[in-house]
Formats: C-alpha cells, sequence, structure tokens
C-alpha cells in the first residue's frame, strides 16, 4: 500500500467535504452558516474550492491510496487566521447567516492543525501518523517551531494519541462556548 500525501487541488472538494464534516462535527454547521447536512457539505465544497478562508484547499493536505483520497489535513499558520476568519465572517453575513462569529483557535507563531481525518474505508493503515508527521515536515520547512491543536476536554483516547504524538496540553481554550485543550509540539 502506498499512500501519497499533496497538496489539496479544488477538484478534491467533495471528497474532502464529508471528512471536514466528520472531523468538525456540528461546528461545521456554524462555518458555513447551514443547518440542513447536504447544505452544509455543498458550502464546504464552496469554501473549498476558494482561496481566502481557513477550509480552502490552499491549506489542505490529502493523503492518497491509489488515486482515492483516503484521508485530510487542514493545516495553517496562526498568523494569517484573523484574516481568513474575516473573509469567512464576510461570506457568511453575505449569505445571511444568523451567527456569523467565528472563534479563533491559533495563536501567532504556530502551525496549527485545524482537522485530521481518515476515511472510514481506510483506518487503521497509519494515514493519520502520516499526516501528522507531514505536518512536522512543513512545519520544519517553514520555519514554524510549534504546531498546535485543540481537543474537546472530554476525548480521552485522543487527547492519549496526541500526548503519544509529542503533544502537551498548554491551555484552556474555549470554542463556541465549548471546552478545549489548546495543545502543542515542539518541532
Amino acid at each position: 500500500m502506498n499512500i501519497t500525501i499533496r497538496q489539496a487541488q479544488p477538484a478534491d472538494a467533495e471528497a474532502a467535504a464529508p471528512l471536514l464534516i466528520e472531523a468538525n462535527g456540528d461546528i461545521t454547521k456554524r462555518m458555513t452558516g447551514e443547518t440542513d447536512w447536504t447544505k452544509v457539505e455543498q458550502a464546504l465544497q464552496v469554501l473549498f474550492q476558494r482561496e481566502d478562508n481557513l477550509h480552502s484547499y490552499r491549506y489542505t493536505y490529502v493523503a492518497e491510496i491509489d488515486g482515492s483520497i483516503a484521508g485530510i489535513m487542514a493545516l495553517y499558520p496562526g498568523d494569517i487566521e484573523e484574516e481568513l476568519d474575516q473573509n469567512l465572517n464576510r461570506w457568511l453575513s453575505e449569505k445571511g447567516a444568523s451567527n456569523p462569529a467565528v472563534d479563533p483557535e491559533a495563536l501567532p507563531g504556530e502551525l496549527y492543525i485545524d482537522a485530521i481525518c481518515v476515511d472510514p474505508a481506510f483506518r487503521n493503515k497509519g494515514i493519520g501518523t502520516q499526516l501528522f508527521r507531514y505536518a512536522e515536515e512543513i512545519a520544519q520547512q517553514t520555519g514554524f517551531t510549534k504546531l498546535a491543536l485543540n481537543v474537546e476536554i472530554e476525548k480521552e483516547p485522543a487527547i492519549r494519541l496526541y500526548k503519544r504524538l509529542g503533544y502537551e496540553i498548554a491551555s484552556p481554550w474555549t470554542i463556541i462556548g465549548e471546552p478545549f485543550h489548546h495543545m502543542i509540539k515542539i518541532v
């Protein structure tokens, strides 16, 4: 089995959107201003194909096996989050979304892992671990010394996994009123 990780392309939107939904759950409703899951997926595809937001192909990497997208990773510098969030807020306002506010998730100086999700058909093949390693490579290539992510405080198995990968809880965090741990890894 040969796993290839590459920069996403706009044409990957259809395969990436369901994985973004799985990774982010109900938060995707807020990110898209939609409540119906079909419309959430369609709106994520639109956002993915644009270049001006955190869920753009520009900040997404895909893991492929034999030409099929097996997993995704959304990754961006914390330094640009505010500008990209403003673009998303503007897009949501133009759509007439009732609550266009988006909570910050990263800090300046961090390379932030927004989402990693492996398609259920490809799980338990080490793809998630390879995506985390790829994030470390990108951090080193781009001069970042910190990788960061947020995890819901009740997701103990995920917290244990991130700790095994070298991440440590750095501070409490809140996203859409819910408590998270902000975890970092020095690379």
